[in-house]
């Protein structure tokens, strides 16, 4: 894959390599909503390790604000709902970072402010979405990314 074998390890920035591994981790949820059996469950999971990745770089390397981080998060907690079917982490996933980006909305660059409350307006539709919803997991077109 171009990513791993081109981009990721070139990356000379963290915000960089956030982007491309949340572009990893995208790439194989896509592929995970279009297969099944064990075919699915292996590009689900290899999308996990890459959004993992991608979050915990994020999460010491960029502000709660950060449109990248949120973006990462926005798509993360729709990974958690779409493709696990587990509600209550992308819930959680998407309201922690709500939250802590609401806290720290004064701190948002003039630059970023747009870009950083439209994502954050996507998480809270997608848990207004998700909480009304409880039991229905599988419902691509409900749940908004970037």
């Amino acid at each position: 894959m171009l990513l791993d074998k081109y981009l990721i390890p070139k990356a000379t920035t963290a915000e960089s390599k956030i982007v491309y591994l949340k572009m990893k981790g995208d790439y194989y949820r896509y592929l995970a909503e279009a297969t099944t059996g064990s075919e699915q469950q292996k590009f689900a999971g290899e999308s996990e390790i890459a959004y993992k990745d991608a979050f915990d770089m994020a999460k010491n390397q960029m502000p709660v604000t950060h449109p990248i981080r949120l973006g990462l998060v926005l798509n993360f907690s729709v990974f958690y709902y779409e493709i696990l079917n587990d509600t209550d982490t992308a819930c959680r996933m998407a309201k922690q970072a709500f939250d802590d980006a609401l806290a720290e909305l004064d701190s948002i660059g003039e630059d970023s402010y747009r870009d950083s409350t439209i994502i954050m307006q996507l998480l809270r539709d997608n848990l207004t979405v998700w909480t009304n919803n409880p039991s229905d997991g599988n419902d691509v077109n409900q749940s908004e990314e970037q």
